[in-house]
């Protein structure tokens, strides 16, 4: 059974996508989330996660002096809870050298854009939804890559489509493109964990 860490800024409807497809879907009997960390103490992810009953690290940069001792923190905790995996759920920092060395090619994170369009800093949320709807684009989509030192250029795992209507706002644009986010993060972790299985034997 693959352990799943998640790391959340926000809302974490995504970590709650990724819970239920191992519980019902088609991670059921794969993969289990282990451990919740969070970056802001507020976050509604946090409360989906304790009501779940997993365990959650509530860790906020603003009581560390540098980013090195934070992420130490953290990679910490993922070895503690023996996490085989971490998925990024609209987590809001660049994760730590130390973590992308220990977990080589271990690291995912989803983009509600098809990324390279797009994609890099400032690029999240509504941000992309409204530079979406801006250049007048007939599709969007969303993409699960894996994480590397700078902003949505990993590797791509899965990206998926969606058409676009001209009288679309960026907020129906959000509403399309969540839907698929919501179907193509558990595709994208059960493609990563069958491929990691195949390297091990």
């Amino acid at each position: 059974m693959i352990r799943i860490a998640v790391l959340v800024s926000g809302g974490g409807s995504n970590m709650q996508s990724i819970i239920d497809s191992t519980k019902k879907g088609i991670l059921k009997g794969l993969a289990k989330v282990a451990l919740v960390v969070s970056n802001n103490v507020t976050a509604y992810a946090v409360e989906r996660a304790e009501k779940e009953k997993i365990k959650v690290f509530c860790i906020e940069r603003n009581y560390y002096s540098d980013d090195k001792t934070y992420n130490a923190d953290i990679l910490k905790k993922l070895k503690e809870a023996e996490a085989d995996l971490i998925c990024l759920a609209g987590y809001m920092r660049i994760i730590g050298k130390n973590i992308l060395d220990a977990y080589p090619e271990k690291i995912l994170n989803i983009h509600p854009a098809l990324l390279p369009k797009y994609g890099g800093q400032g690029m999240f949320g509504h941000h992309v939804h409204e530079a979406v709807v801006s250049a007048k684009e007939t599709k969007s989509g969303a993409t699960v890559h894996f994480a590397d030192e700078t902003y949505d250029t990993g590797k791509i795992i899965l990206q998926r489509e969606v058409e676009l209507l001209p009288k679309d706002t960026s907020q129906a644009v959000a509403k399309k493109v969540l839907a698929i986010e919501h179907q193509i993060y558990p595709e994208a972790i059960k493609k990563v964990i069958e491929n990691m299985e195949k390297a091990e034997k």
